[in-house]
């Protein structure tokens, strides 16, 4: 038995089945954690969410923040842009069966015997792993509501504030930074509001933006397990003291990687053809 990690898909699934084959992944033996986006702007979305479904209890997925905008595209509270590569998705004749399954999946997954816990976009820095736990199934139960309020949740998800957070957050404001902490962070700065503006390589960022890794007195974890993330494909494969960033950029003509973890870790990558040029 094999237990792996694998980064941001983004509908790249011929470059996933590649991956997989290098890994002589076998269903009935092995499983795969997906770190959230398994969905939109390569070419094979629908694809790529289809097998995933079909691995069963062969996997275990996490949302991203593309698989959260095909919910609210879904549901008629998200336009689509032009990069976007949805429609198919939502024209299958299997799309409710797909995306019923695809809002009852977690925002984190952790296993302390492994030692890691898996979040898409990293572990927001005012908040410990047990903040994080403890908050998770706010938005969770949010997602999985009957149709009338799921409908409101996604009618009230979409923006940026507030960017700080605080326990006293109610409403759609708290579910909103829930949202946005576990699936779009990148930067924040040193009072741990979150930089939703920019998507560069920490070595292009503006004066006062930290990644979230990084910015100073960020709250420790609280317990000894390694976050892994994805979602930031221009930071690429980053690894720290206590996190392991795996978007390796695979849509953008990167790579897809892979990272064992049960016992010593290995990475394990394919080359990706690239679906988007950098910068569209």
């Amino acid at each position: 038995m094999a237990i792996y990690c694998i980064g941001d898909i983004q509908g790249c699934n011929t470059e996933l089945q590649r991956l997989l084959a290098q890994l002589r992944f076998d269903p009935a033996r092995d499983c795969i954690w997906f770190v959230g986006d398994i969905v939109n702007r390569g070419p094979e979305s629908l694809d790529a969410l289809r097998f995933v479904h079909s691995l069963g209890d062969s996997a275990i997925t996490i949302l991203g923040n593309h698989d959260i905008h095909l919910l609210a595209a879904w549901r008629g509270y998200a336009t689509l842009k032009p990069a976007d590569t949805l429609q198919e998705v939502l024209d299958a004749p299997d799309c409710e069966e797909l995306l019923h399954w695809l809002r009852r999946q977690p925002l984190m997954h952790e296993d302390r015997d492994l030692g890691y816990a898996m979040l898409h976009a990293g572990l927001y820095p005012g908040w410990s792993l047990a903040d994080a736990r403890s908050l998770a199934p706010e938005a969770e139960d949010a997602l999985r509501a009957p149709e009338d309020a799921f409908d409101a949740f996604m009618a009230n998800l979409y923006g940026d504030q507030p960017d700080r957070w605080s326990p006293e957050l109610a409403g759609w404001d708290r579910l909103r930074f829930i949202i946005n902490a576990f699936t779009r962070m990148r930067y924040c700065d040193a009072e741990k509001r979150m930089l939703m503006d920019y998507k560069g390589a920490p070595d292009t960022r503006p004066e006062g933006y930290w990644p979230w890794f990084a910015v100073p007195g960020r709250r420790p974890a609280g317990e000894p397990l390694t976050i892994v993330s994805g979602h930031w494909s221009t930071l690429g494969f980053e690894e720290g003291d206590d996190f392991i960033a795996l978007d390796t950029g695979c849509l953008w003509g990167g790579e897809l990687t892979a990272l064992r973890l049960d016992g010593p870790r290995e990475r394990v990558a394919c080359k990706c053809h690239g679906a988007l040029t950098p910068g569209a």
